[in-house]
């Protein structure tokens, strides 16, 4: 409570994250739940397109094939965007490249406002591309911009509130994807071009708030102007001890260039840091979260929700991420990373096991599909006290501020990667497997949780000096701490 009131006295810092969150993450999760509820509208209009040009109607399995191409192509920008962030955060700075983003999404919302009076389903695909790139750039940029602006014992409860935003994202999404709302058969354009509303905000509001303490001293050698944003940021408090960190750094920095992203994987220096951003940025993607909100109407109706309320129930599992984002927000700084991560995949891998079980045995025991159900917004739940939000912390807080941008690519990069292929091949891994679709996402939530407890250090309340530091003595652990006793030297005389 005393970091929260905290951050409320900080009222600038607290409208720095308003501002970036509402364009960033927010659009991410908006967008990702947004195509859920225009799904048989899009497949008719496609299916009627097609017709109307060559005279004949698609196959049943060609129209699963362009619904899979719709969604997935949202990841498929992603993963654009996660390479196009790294060069913006440098070239650009934290703040003007989140203002500059959104240039993305006004293209995207004119194209999704357009496409059905030009009778072009192309015009979807290449929005939902756009929109994606949109979200690649701000998932890499916002952290970055929020944890560089926070003070050390507020990193973690600001990092985490874009795990906030994705999740409030979603959840108005579903809301406005309601019947009753802009879920109606001809209001689907409007209600994918809706996506415009947080971009306008955002480019109102975050102009008139600081840039990144650390981008201007480190990286562009401006003490003036960074002193000059921590007075906003932390009001009237002493900032001397801060201001002596952050030099630290600098001087830790001096001399050193913005590391390129292969040449992460080059020095050993940074091996745990890269294997723990690879292995724990894959086993978000994998472990099926994101796609309850994707395919939320097939999850639920696989479970026997009556279609009727099946938007009331994807409601309910985009407010269940929401409430714990904002419960593990306050718990990241007194329970520490490690341990939401680990709690939170042995949890998903629990209720997952108990949800195949009651889908199996459905037929035989008809009360089992409320046990199901109930599984998903445990699921759901699990998911929101740990990975959602500590995943996206890790590359601010594991590397340095010259392979900062550098791991957001790389961490960006391999998320998106990994939603794309899950994303194309759900449906039909829901025809293949039937009962036992999350079987394979059940060994991934066990392997997050095993590497979490075995190689991922804390980083609860220490500067990023001090991390720095410790990943250091981590990576060299046979290196001596003092100086080296030598023998004194044999000289040879014989010579042959």
């Amino acid at each position: 409570m005393r970091a929260l009131s905290r951050l409320i006295q900080g009222r600038i810092l607290l409208l720095t994250i308003c501002a970036a969150g509402i364009g960033g993450t927010f659009q991410f999760g908006y967008n990702l739940s947004i195509i859920n509820a225009p799904t048989s509208h899009i497949q008719e209009f496609t299916n009627e397109t097609w017709q109307a040009r060559t005279g004949e109607p698609l196959p049943d399995h060609l129209i699963l094939l362009m619904w899979s191409l719709i969604v997935s192509l949202y990841p498929l920008g992603g993963l654009f965007g996660a390479l196009l962030a790294g060069p913006l955060a440098i070239t650009l700075g934290r703040k003007k490249s989140l203002l500059v983003n959104n240039i993305f999404v006004v293209l995207a919302a004119i194209l999704f406002g357009f496409s059905h009076k030009a009778g072009s389903f192309e015009m979807i695909m290449l929005g939902r591309l756009l929109v994606g790139v949109s979200a690649g750039v701000s998932m890499n940029i916002q952290p970055m911009y929020l944890g560089e602006s926070a003070p050390k014992e507020l990193r973690g409860a600001v990092a985490m509130s874009s795990a906030i935003f994705t999740a409030l994202g979603i959840v108005m999404g579903q809301v406005v994807g309601l019947r009753e709302l802009l879920g109606d058969p001809q209001a689907w354009p409007l209600l994918l071009a809706s996506c415009l509303v947080p971009g306008v905000l955002q480019l109102a509001s975050l102009p008139l708030l600081p840039e990144s303490p650390r981008y201007l001293l480190i990286d562009c050698g401006d003490t003036e102007a960074c002193l000059a944003a921590l007075r906003r940021l932390r009001g009237s408090g002493d900032l001397a001890r801060e201001l002596e960190e952050l030099e630290e750094e600098r001087a830790a920095c001096q001399g050193c260039r913005a590391r390129r992203p292969w040449e992460l994987f080059q020095h050993r220096a940074l091996r745990r840091q890269v294997t723990s951003l690879v292995v724990l940025g894959s086993a978000m993607e994998l472990c099926g979260n994101d796609l309850m909100y994707a395919y939320a109407s097939s999850v639920f109706q696989k479970a026997g929700v009556p279609e009727a309320k099946v938007q009331y129930a994807t409601i309910g599992t985009g407010s269940c991420e929401l409430l714990m984002a904002i419960v593990s927000c306050v718990a990241v700084e007194r329970m520490g990373r490690r341990v939401l991560l680990i709690g939170g995949y042995s949890l998903m891998a629990c209720w997952g096991s108990i949800f195949t079980v009651a889908l199996c045995l459905q037929s035989s025991f008809p009360w089992t599909l409320y046990l199901a159900v109930a599984c998903i917004f445990a699921s759901i739940l699990s998911f929101g006290i740990g990975p959602a939000g500590v995943t996206g912390i890790l590359a601010t807080e594991l590397f340095d501020q010259m392979a900062r941008p550098a791991a957001c690519m790389v961490c960006g990069a391999l998320m998106w990667i990994m939603l794309f292929l899950v994303s194309l091949g759900f449906p039909f891994i829901m025809e293949a497997l039937s009962h036992f679709l999350y079987v394979p996402f059940l060994g991934v939530c066990v392997c997050g949780a095993i590497y979490t407890g075995l190689f991922l250090p804390e980083t609860k309340g220490k500067t990023l000096q001090e991390i720095s530091e410790e990943l250091h003595r981590l990576n060299f652990p046979r290196r001596p701490q003092g100086p080296t006793w030598r023998s004194p030297e044999v000289i040879q005389s014989t010579e042959l």
